[in-house]
Parts: structure tokens; C-alpha cells; sequence
């Protein structure tokens, strides 16, 4: 089993190579259940030094009498075992920014036939021992107070009692034969929790049910599972090593899942790329990740020629090209090179690092575990969270409209794949396209993000009723705002299907909101998740009342890892800053007004966008607005909206100024209303605002 935890400390990293650097020193960092001991008291650490490692899990101890393998200061300390219960341990530290990445790696060998179902048992608490350490290291580093302490043991074990319960409701956790029972555990072993795994267990499982569903065809999970290996043994052999970072920027097809599981499988970590990106945000990403190689689509070709420069690059789509030196360099002929090969079982457990969207600045890398949240303890709770509230269940035909590169689309792939679900991919959204593929695939789950169900229902009506859609039990939306009246317009054409899901990339879920909800209360984001606490704060950092908005902050087990090129989202006692403005109303569900920095204070009078944007939106003339700030001479800011009409539509600017005075106040109508023939988006459909107030 290995196992991995990384943190970004804010401190220079010689001073956090001191507090480390000695084994014996790490003993203050953990608890009673890890003892490091000099058996050659007086040595100072180097290479060949001798110690003793005991690691207590449940009733059992791991380690014994180990060796220092490697010792460069200040960045690598390793060690593994001569004598006892084999386990390899590796310390590294990496300057980042003007902090300091520290890795701590666990890997370890439980004796016996059945030894990897027991190392899968163990996986939790060796899990809690090394998050613990480096939590403790970092907050002796960066010199503040740690995060409140968190869930008693008996409260963590009723949790995920909880959690199995749910899990085992949607399928994911089911009887099976004890020979499949050990090859899911050798794949948790081997690969950890990660897409490769999935992929495992869906060929032990079930090897014949179809995994993906794309413009080729189908792919079963076997094919799936056997291929992928195939591309990690090749990916090896190009030059890919462990620990490395690969870089992918593919859209939704067969190419993309395989490799994810590839990546994962010849032990590197993920970097997604946004096929929204400009080739200069490609090149400034890969500059600051540095992946050693680029899995790209043939049509992105252009847009990577210079992140490409001096990096290995597979196509993730066609047949495949020789580059000069006669090296394939596309994972289907890496496929049919390596059809018998299977990568070295991998001591590093792959993660994934999603970008932001960029749409305040530059992109930023927000890693976490491929499927683990971000607590002390590995948990069950980020798939029970969202399996308690929509009702997704095992073998489901999951229609992945939403992009697989951002968390949004990544988490309800890696959902699907659990629940040994079938993906059906279309490349580019097409609304009329999608339709075809609900009717053909008889597809029953659809996730997207909000501005792809406008465009469903701006289809004229003897199009939309051409298709049978009457297999859709769940409508799965989020990533960007849900206008208030557009779940009513939805759920009156398609059903009581809609489910909105409100989070971040680095919080995960925060709260999902039900149909029952939204017909109470268009524009809720819903309640929490299970496991999330939310709450409101004001300017002074005190928790607001009920019905009034501040800024949103969100704790749970899936907070990210830290950006990683240095840097933190905002916390306070345990939670995390969303950048979101937001309120509860009195029956506890979530009201999101807009960014925190997209309020703008007209004539002393604080003015949230989004709620200016609603009231225009339900206007039936308009199928599309955007309102943003600009600078007034005698207001200090003015609102300024810009508005898409329906075809064949008209309306003028005064009456829609009439409607937002009428409905809200006289304070926020808009000055300025510009129609355009449309917003401009990123490819997760958030609305570009710079690029408005650039007008």
C-alpha cells in the first residue's frame, strides 16, 4: 500500500528541512501511535544510519529496524526496512513560491495470502498517522494556531457507518466473490485511491458492462482497464517517470478517461487542462506545474506547440504521428505497441490538480487526492454527501455534458465509474445534439452546468418534443449560478429532476439544493451536505443572522490540499472562503448573491449583481444577462447589464430599468443596458466579467 500527503508551508524551506531533518525529531509531530529511535545514539543523520520505526495500527505494529537510503539537504530524506515488517518512508521538500511543498510517503507490506485486503484495512489509519504529522510540521513552521480539533473517533466510526449505509443504498458497495474481494484489494494497493482503481474494480466486477459511450463506440470496462495499462507501460517507456506531473487537455471521450487511469497507473500526478485556454495560459500553466509530458486533442495541436517545447506530447485522439525519432506519440498506438505490458507497480499514489477557471486572474493549480478528500482522515463522505441528496444508483447511463477537466465534471466521472456506470460523451455541447443522445442511450442521469439547460430550452418546442427524454430521473447542475426562474422553467418541461449543486474546486460540495427546494424557493442553492458546515461572516469576521449576506465559508473533509504553486484560499477556526457572497433564509437553505468582489457599493448602498441579473432574466424576452460594475463620477460605481434577447423577441432598455424598480429598489437599476447577441463564457459556461467591463 502506498500512501501520500503533501501540504504548502509558508515558511523558507531550510527552516523547515531543521524542524525534520532528523528522524528521531519526527516523533514530536505525531502522536503515540508512530516511534522513530536512533540505534546509533550520538550519529548524526546521514546516509547508511541506523533507526527503529514502530507505526501502531489497530492491533498490529509495522516497521522495525531501517536504514537511511537517501539524505540530501535540504530536500530528501528516505529510509526502508532491513529487519520487520517491510515499509519504505520518503520525506520531501520543494521550494514553491515563497513557501516550501513537504511530501511525506508511506509505503508498506502486510504479510499473508490475503495480505492487500489487510493493507487496504489498515489504509485509514496509517492515512491519519502521516496527515497528522504534516499538519503538525506545518503549523510549527508557519508558527500560527492549528485547526480546531476535529471529530472524536467513536463520531469518525458512526460517520462512515453512515456513509457505508448510503453507498451501499446506491451500489457501490455490494456481495461479491472473495477472488474478486482481493483483486479490488491488490488494485487499492497498487494504484491507491485513484481513477486506476475504478477502472480495476470495474473489470473484476463487471468486465462486460460498457464503461464509455463516445463517437467510437462503446468501451467496456475490461477493454477500459487493459488499455489503459497498456498507455501507462508506454507512457513509462517515453520518458514518464514516477512522481512526474502529465498534462492533459482533452474534451469528453474515451481518450480522457483512459488517460486519467494511464497517468495513474505508471504512478504520476494529473494536471487538467481547460479547453477554454488561450495558448499563452497552456504555456504559463505548464511553465509553473512543469509536466514532464502533454496527452492533448488533435484540434489543440496549435494552441500547445510552444507548452510542448522539450516535453513529450501523445495524442489523445486519432491514429497517432512519428515525431523524428520514430516514437509513437498517441495513446492508441501505444495501445496496440504495448498490448502485454504492464508498468511497475508504483510507489507514489497519483493526484489531481484541477485549475481555476481564470475568470479573476490567472488559473491556479488546486491539487487534492484523486479521490479522497482533503480531512485527517480518508472518508467515504464526499460520494455519500452527494449519493444522500441525488438519487444516482449503480449502473446508471450518466450523460457527462459538463467538462471532465473541471471538479465539477471530474467528480460525477469518478462518481459514474464507482457505480460501475455507463458514460456516454459528446464533445462539444450541442443542445439539440445532447437530446439525441439522451433518446439513443436511453440515458437516465445528465450533468451539466446551468448555461447548457438555457440552451436546451431555448430550442424551439417541436425540437425539444422530437426526442424521448422520459428516461432522465436526475437533471444534475452546478458550476456556475442558477438563475431563479430557470429550475421552474426546466422542471415544467422535463419534470421534478433538477438538482443544483453549489461548491467550489477547493471545497468540493457545500450544499445541494432538491426539486422540492427549488419549488419553494427558485434561486436556493439548497442546504448543506452531509459533513458540511457553513456559515456567514461579516466584515469583523462574526457569524451574520439569519437573512443577512456576507461572505460564505465552508468546512468539510473535502477542503483542497492548498494551490499548488503556494497560496491558500481564506480560513477561519477550520473553514474555508468560497469568494462567494451568500444568506440563509429561515428554513436553513442558501441564498449565493454573487462574488465578494463583484458587489458594488452606488452611492453608499451595497448592490449584489446577481440579484439585478435574476429580476432581468425572468423577463420573457430574455434569454441571457450579465450586469457588472463600472466607475461613476458621482455614484463611485454604477451597474451596467448586458442583455441577450430570445430570437423574434424585443424589449427596451426602459422597461426592463421599470422592472428592476419595480421589483427591487431605485438604487439598483442598471444605468447603462447594452444587447448583444451573446455573453461571453468559458467552457464550464461562467460569464467572462471582464471582459464586459473591458467594454
Amino acid at each position: 500500500m502506498k500512501i501520500e500527503h503533501r501540504e504548502v508551508i509558508a515558511a523558507p524551506i531550510d527552516e523547515v528541512w531543521a524542524l525534520c531533518a532528523d528522524p528521531v525529531s519526527l516523533n514530536r509531530f505525531a502522536d503515540s501511535r508512530l516511534k522513530v529511535l536512533a540505534q546509533d545514539p550520538g550519529r548524526a543523520p546521514e546516509l547508511d544510519a541506523h533507526y527503529r520505526v514502530l507505526m501502531h495500527v489497530g492491533g498490529a505494529t509495522i516497521g522495525g529496524s531501517v536504514i537511511i537510503t537517501e539524505y540530501t539537504e535540504p530536500r530528501e530524506l528516505a529510509w526502508s526496512t532491513y529487519g520487520g515488517v517491510s515499509h519504505r518512508f520518503r520525506l520531501r521538500l520543494r521550494s514553491v513560491g515563497g513557501g516550501t511543498s513537504l511530501t511525506l510517503r508511506v509505503s508498506y507490506d502486510a504479510p499473508g495470502l490475503l495480505g492487500a485486503v489487510a493493507d487496504l484495512a489498515a489504509y485509514p489509519m496509517v492515512w491519519s498517522v502521516l496527515k497528522e504529522m504534516v499538519l503538525s510540521i506545518k503549523t510549527e513552521a508557519e508558527g500560527v494556531a492549528g485547526s480546531p480539533p476535529g471529530k472524536s473517533v467513536p463520531r469518525r466510526i458512526t460517520d462512515e457507518v453512515e456513509h457505508l449505509g448510503t453507498l451501499t443504498r446506491a451500489g457501490i458497495i455490494a456481495p461479491m466473490r472473495p477472488d474478486r474481494l482481493v483483486r479490488i484489494g491488490f488494485a487499492a494497493r497498487n494504484w491507491g485511491m485513484s481513477p486506476a482503481s475504478l477502472l480495476a474494480i470495474g473489470e473484476a466486477r463487471h468486465p462486460d458492462r460498457i464503461a464509455v459511450i463516445d463517437d467510437q463506440g462503446p468501451l467496456t470496462y475490461a477493454e477500459a482497464d487493459r488499455q489503459s495499462t497498456s498507455i501507462a507501460a508506454g507512457l513509462r517507456m517515453l520518458g514518464v517517470n514516477e512522481g512526474d506531473a502529465v498534462a492533459l487537455l482533452a474534451r469528453n471521450h474515451r481518450g480522457f478517461v483512459l488517460a486519467m487511469a494511464a497517468v495513474a497507473k505508471a504512478g504520476a500526478d494529473l494536471l487538467l487542462l481547460n479547453t477554454g485556454f488561450s495558448g499563452t495560459q497552456i504555456t504559463e500553466v505548464c511553465r509553473r506545474e512543469q509536466p514532464s509530458a502533454i496527452i492533448y486533442d488533435t484540434e489543440f495541436t496549435e494552441l500547445v506547440t510552444e507548452a510542448a517545447t522539450n516535453r513529450r506530447t501523445v495524442l489523445a485522439d486519432g491514429p497517432g504521428l512519428r515525431d523524428a525519432e520514430d516514437e509513437l506519440t498517441s495513446l492508441a498506438v501505444l495501445v496496440a505497441k504495448y498490448p502485454h505490458h504492464s508498468p511497475p507497480s508504483p510507489g507514489h499514489t497519483g493526484k489531481i490538480t484541477i485549475l481555476t477557471s481564470g475568470t479573476t486572474g490567472t488559473p491556479k493549480g488546486a491539487a487534492r487526492g484523486a479521490i479522497s478528500g482533503g480531512g485527517s482522515v480518508p472518508t467515504l463522505e464526499a460520494p455519500a454527501a452527494v449519493l444522500d441528496r441525488i438519487p444516482l444508483h449503480a449502473g446508471m447511463r450518466v450523460g457527462l455534458a459538463a467538462p471532465a477537466f473541471h471538479a465539477w465534471g471530474l467528480s460525477n466521472l469518478l462518481l459514474g465509474l464507482a457505480l460501475g456506470g455507463t458514460i456516454v460523451c459528446v464533445r462539444k455541447f450541442d443542445p439539440e445534439q445532447w437530446l439525441a443522445a439522451i433518446a439513443e442511450n436511453r440515458v437516465q442521469a445528465l450533468v451539466v452546468v446551468p448555461v447548457m439547460l438555457q440552451r436546451i430550452l431555448d430550442l424551439p418546442s417541436d425540437v425539444r418534443s422530437g426526442h424521448d427524454t422520459s428516461t432522465l430521473t436526475v437533471v444534475s447542475a452546478s458550476g456556475s449560478a442558477l438563475p431563479g426562474d430557470l429550475s421552474d422553467r426546466w422542471m415544467n418541461t422535463f419534470g421534478e429532476n433538477l438538482y443544483n449543486l453549489y461548491g467550489s474546486t477547493e471545497v468540493a460540495n457545500a450544499t445541494i439544493a432538491t426539486p422540492e427546494d427549488m419549488r419553494r424557493a427558485p434561486g436556493t442553492a439548497g442546504t448543506p451536505t452531509r459533513g458540511t458546515t457553513i456559515k456567514i461572516l461579516g466584515e469583523n469576521n462574526s457569524e451574520l443572522s439569519q437573512g443577512e449576506a456576507g461572505r460564505i465559508f465552508v468546512g468539510n473533509s473535502q477542503l483542497f490540499e492548498g494551490y499548488s504553486g503556494g497560496g491558500d484560499k481564506q480560513r477561519r477556526n477550520g473553514l474555508m472562503a468560497t469568494g462567494d457572497l451568500g444568506y440563509f433564509d429561515a428554513a436553513g437553505r442558501l441564498f449565493v448573491v454573487g462574488r465578494d468582489d463583484d458587489m458594488i457599493v452606488s452611492g453608499g448602498e451595497n448592490v449584489f449583481p446577481k440579484e439585478v441579473e435574476d429580476t432581468i432574466a425572468r423577463h420573457p424576452a430574455v434569454t441571457d444577462v450579465a450586469a457588472v460594475g463600472v466607475d461613476d463620477s458621482e455614484f463611485g460605481q454604477r451597474l451596467r447589464a448586458f442583455v441577450v434577447l430570445r430570437e423574434g423577441q424585443s424589449v427596451s432598455a426602459d422597461e426592463l430599468r421599470s422592472l428592476v424598480k419595480n421589483q427591487l429598489a431605485g438604487y439598483k437599476v442598471p444605468r447603462d443596458i447594452e444587447f448583444i447577441d451573446e455573453l461571453p463564457r468559458n467552457a464550464t459556461g461562467k460569464i467572462l466579467r471582464r471582459e464586459l467591463q473591458s467594454r
